[in-house]
């Protein structure tokens, strides 16, 4: 009898329990507001996009044609030079050596030359006044021929150990700023090794690959509107240089942009999206009009997956997952997760999440 007012006193329980918790699930929460939007299709305008990189118009790696060790570094990576501004000096003792040598020679050359012209000269005149033989003239204009080619040798090699002087004080071909240093005092130079890299800070340029399918679309004096990804700056551009050749690309054509209004935040070396605008008669098989477009503010980021939040039955929200293609300035391609008859939430007044009720403003 115990056990059997135990089990009844159990299962009063349990229903009651669960009548509670009934009563619990089905308590509804008040609709969100949202704002929705419907697909947005551009019908007006293409884009070619593309990644590239900020680079200095001018740049070099400075190097040398001589073997020697190095005695100075007169710079420091991120100072300013200017034009013909000593960078790097070299040993140059073997060369000293060699242009003293030259110089005595060239002394030896005048001598022999201005004995040569005053016995050339002298016998000139004897053989005018029939005082001397034509084999004795002869004679001496070979002489005389021959000691002013040997001085005119000498003063060549002299030209050549002072060129050579060059490539032992190393100088800055332009003005710019040492982006980096190769070498230290004391270490080797090598022909040919790079000691110093500079960078022309006037003028900065962009260097963007464009596809195969995109290429034709791109000319010379081309607009062109580049995002910097680091610091979301917008500048704008003019497109400079096209190349008409892939093979050493790896099927990417080079492109060069010049900017028009780089501040002092875009630096060199910074990566950026490029965007060249196609008017409808240019626009291409690749970049048709009627793209599928929805602002990057609506998307929904979790991890590597990109959604939206779009409307169900019961006026309740659905996160859908897109596969997204270009960016557009503050808008992006939906590639495929979107239909052209749906509707999307732009904004909302709390949090969303899958299945909420919302009430469209």
């Amino acid at each position: 009898m115990k056990k059997t007012i135990t089990l009844l006193t159990l299962s009063t329980a349990l229903l009651l329990s669960c009548g509670k918790e009934k009563k619990e699930v089905t308590t509804t929460e008040p609709a969100i507001a949202v704002k929705v939007s419907g697909i947005s299709t551009d019908h007006n305008s293409a884009y070619v996009s593309a990644s590239g990189k900020i680079e200095a118009e001018n740049s070099a790696n400075v190097s040398t044609r001589m073997m020697g060790y190095v005695t100075k570094v007169h710079v420091k990576v991120g100072q300013k030079v200017t034009a013909g501004q000593l960078l790097v000096s070299i040993n140059n003792t073997d060369l000293q050596a060699k242009k003293a040598q030259v110089d005595a020679a060239i002394l030896q050359a005048t001598a022999a030359y201005t004995n040569a012209k005053k016995d050339f000269d002298r016998f000139t005149a004897l053989y005018n006044q029939q005082s001397a033989s034509q084999k004795e003239l002869d004679d001496m204009t070979s002489r005389y021929e021959m000691a002013k080619a040997s001085l005119e040798g000498a003063k060549q090699m002299r030209n050549e150990v002072v060129a050579q002087f060059s490539y032992a004080n190393i100088t800055a071909p332009f003005s710019g700023e040492v982006t980096n240093t190769f070498i230290k005092e004391g270490d080797m130079a090598n022909p040919g090794m790079p000691l110093v890299s500079i960078e022309g800070a006037s003028q900065l340029q962009v260097t963007a690959m464009v596809s195969e399918s995109d290429i034709t679309a791109i000319h010379n004096e081309m607009a062109a509107r580049i995002l910097v990804k680091s610091t979301q700056q917008k500048l704008n551009g003019k497109v400079i240089e096209v190349s008409g050749s892939a093979k050493n690309t790896g099927g990417q054509y080079l492109v060069k942009i010049n900017l028009n209004n780089a501040g002092s935040k875009v630096l060199s070396g910074m990566f950026v999206n490029v965007q060249f605008p196609l008017p409808i008669q240019k626009q291409t098989p690749t970049t048709p009009s009627d793209k599928v477009i929805v602002p990057e503010s609506a998307l929904v980021h979790q991890g590597q997956l990109t959604g939206i939040y779009t409307i169900g039955s019961e006026n309740t929200a659905i996160l859908r997952w897109l596969r997204i293609g270009k960016t557009y300035d503050n808008q992006v391609e939906v590639l495929s997760g979107l239909s052209s008859n749906e509707q999307y939430i732009v904004s909302a007044e709390g949090k969303l999440y899958n299945g909420v009720k919302v009430k469209i403003d």
